[in-house]
């Protein structure tokens, strides 16, 4: 790519991004738009409207400055502690590239346009020069200034290493501390129990019962069996046929009497499975139940920690088991052969990429897991791993993917095959940070999609309210989709800054505008659904280390092809050092992220015990993760057409009024 051509997609991109922060500051203050733009506001009853037409048709930076004023304090109790942790993993990428920007763009540049190993710089004719003058490959082989580039790449190690320490540790200390302030918590005193043995002329409520009645007599409290309800999901989706309103309510009386004739035979003991959450007087209690092998076979009494009531996700509590070994050994086989066959479609058509969250949140839901937010963290892993393969490596080896494919499974062969594959593709990679980085923000900012479909519902006379008169379907952060973006450019800058340090500015760029408009969206959009407290940021760690450790090795074999054998053997320490460093941190902090530590518990269950509301919770512990499927139904006649959100359909009430009920029919058929 030349120059030229590089100005003209920032133009374009940089036009379409002014574009869409233009009609955003004005579409957003119509009011037939707030349940698009603001509805975690309108939700809210905060929302204030403008009386004065002219002022809602002129652009104003104010939601620009609201979301630069928002505190961590005040995102931290908003949105949780994922969202602070989402956050700063923006900021954390601003000062590593603010960092290695000022190394890259003042010291390394400059020397790599001096050289003359593919041109001589003549800056009269830029807008015709190729980009690979700004690369490394453009300094000449052997020459002195390379030390210059194996400074660089000590400095920006050491300055990444010391942030994850820092970010590792604050992190962690929120963790505790938003423990710690966070008020009692049904999930904090649950386990969920699985593979539970039934004796012959027992049931499973006296096998449970004894069971923990014998071992934990002091701590235990009660308990809940689950039950098999599937079909009365599939009863609710197998009615949903009728379009129109009218015929709604025809339907509301047969779908009423059979589900109360579906629900009174799920609640038989016949329908149960060999589930149950158990809970206990003190979360010490539940924790060590949780952390314990309980039997001698270790596929009976099978226990973990319970989600919490709202992050359930229910159909998985029947599997046994083999089945769920059985359905992450299958999960995994069919995302490698996803992974592997995307290839070729994600290196064509960069807009495939748009699908591939939603397939890695499919393959994390039937995986096993009994929570939405396990779910999500899941997908996240799988969407990280699917970009780094098949956006970086498959980009790098491009041409001749198959021939390097097998050179790279020999080992000593990756750092000589990277070092000449992936400074040829700087120049893509700028031109993707300034396309699907800039220009992807831009319209989540818009919300396009959203847009386009609340004027369809319009132009169909669908309901469409505001908030004034029903509920409003506030979405919540997809962070499976969002943080492996954010993470993947990341790489890209750790991995592009001595090659190519021209990548940097559009970077800055990128990560100030996810900085902005990712905070507003947590003030105006995004409502939170889940909470894994901070469980995400090991992740990030993880992709940071393993971005240095590319970076180290297309290190080595560049300075190998450029004939300085010396800067390689200095190179050899760093992948070492950055190992030990991971393995301290994983030590140091990783288990603070996997279970609170027993001091914690204790010193919550202290404060606690002389709270006079704790005696009431317990009472209501017991009912928390009661089925919503069994939930009582009250149907009435009603002319209440409202379109609450139905987003939580397997962790809310199955269909606890009239309106509800019409909501499923509506939502399933559209």
């Amino acid at each position: 790519m030349i120059v030229s051509a590089l100005l003209t997609s920032v133009g374009i991109n940089s036009g379409l991004c002014i574009l869409f922060f233009t009609l955003y500051s004005i579409i957003r203050k119509q009011p037939g738009n707030f349940n698009v733009y603001v509805p975690r506001l309108l939700a809210g009853k905060s929302i204030e409207r403008s009386h004065y037409f002219l002022q809602r048709l002129i652009p104003s930076p104010a939601w620009v400055t609201a979301a630069w004023k928002l505190s961590e304090e005040e995102l931290l109790s908003t949105s949780g502690l994922d969202a602070l942790v989402f956050i700063r993993t923006i900021t954390f990428c601003l000062k590593v590239f603010l960092f290695a920007g000022a190394i890259g763009l003042f010291v390394l540049l400059p020397i790599n346009a001096s050289g003359n190993q593919i041109d001589v710089f003549d800056i009269v004719a830029i807008p015709s020069v190729t980009l690979d003058l700004f690369t490394i490959s453009n300094v000449n082989n052997g020459s002195k200034w390379l030390w210059v580039h194996c400074s660089a790449v000590y400095l920006v190690t050491a300055f990444v290493c010391f942030l994850l320490y820092h970010e590792y540790h604050y992190i962690s200390l929120k963790r505790i501390a938003y423990f710690y302030s966070s008020k009692p918590q049904p999930h904090q005193f649950t386990i969920l129990v699985r593979g539970i043995p039934v004796p012959t002329g027992s049931s499973i409520k006296e096998s449970v019962d004894s069971f923990f009645k014998k071992y934990y007599p002091s701590t235990y409290l009660s308990h809940l069996v689950i039950h098999r309800t599937n079909k009365l999901w599939h009863l609710v989706l197998a009615n949903g046929s009728s379009k129109c309103k009218a015929d709604l309510e025809k339907e509301l009386g047969g779908l009423e009497e059979n589900l109360r004739v579906q629900q009174s035979h799920e609640s038989l003991p016949g329908r149960e499975v060999q589930s149950a959450f158990v809970f206990f007087k003190s979360r010490y209690g539940a924790t060590v139940a949780s952390q314990l092998q309980q039997s001698e076979n270790p596929t009976n009494w099978v226990t973990e920690q319970a989600p919490d009531p709202k992050d359930v996700y229910w159909p998985f509590f029947h599997a046994s088991f083999l089945d769920r070994w059985m359905s992450k050994v299958v999960i995994i086989v069919t995302y490698l052969l996803v992974t592997a066959l995307f290839i070729l479609p994600v290196v064509l058509v960069q807009d495939v990429l748009k699908f591939v969250p939603p397939v890695m949140e499919f393959l994390s839901s039937i995986q096993g897991h009994v929570a939405h937010s396990e779910i999500q963290r899941s997908a996240c892993d799988k969407f990280l791993y699917f970009m780094i393969w098949n956006v970086f490596f498959a980009t790098v080896l491009s041409g001749s993917i198959f021939t390097q494919l097998f050179e790279l499974l020999d080992l000593k062969h990756i750092p000589s095959e990277l070092a000449v594959a992936v400074p040829k593709q700087a120049s893509f990679f700028i031109a993707y940070v300034v396309t699907l980085g800039w220009t992807s923000t831009s319209s989540d900012l818009f919300r396009i999609l959203q847009f386009i479909q609340s004027l369809c519902k319009k132009c169909c006379c669908c309901s469409d309210n505001d908030g004034d008169d029903g509920e409003i379907d506030v979405p919540y952060m997809l962070y499976h989709k969002d943080i492996p973006k954010i993470l993947f450019f990341g790489l890209l800058g750790i991995t592009y800054f001595f090659l190519a340090p021209l990548i940097l500015p559009f970077l800055l760029i990128y990560f100030s505008l996810a900085y902005i408009v990712f905070k507003n969206q947590f003030i105006n959009v995004y409502a939170p659904k889940f909470e894994t407290a901070g469980k995400f940021w090991p992740t990030v760690h993880n992709c940071m280390i393993f971005s240095l450790l590319l970076m180290h090795s297309i290190a080595l074999g560049i300075f190998t092809l450029k004939k300085l054998p010396a800067a390689s053997t200095l190179i050899l320490p760093l992948p070492l050092f950055t190992l030990l460093f991971n393995e301290y941190c994983r030590k140091r902090f990783l288990p603070n992220f996997v279970a609170y530590s027993a001091e914690t518990l204790i010193n919550k269950d202290t404060e606690d015990a002389n709270d006079p509301g704790m005696p009431d919770f317990f009472d209501k512990l017991v009912t928390a993760y009661k089925d919503p499927a069994l939930y009582p139904m009250q149907f009435s006649d009603s002319d209440d057409l409202r379109l609450p959100n139905h987003s939580n359909n397997l962790t809310d009430p199955l269909l606890a009024s009239v309106s509800e009920a019409k909501e499923v029919l509506i939502t399933y058929v559209a």
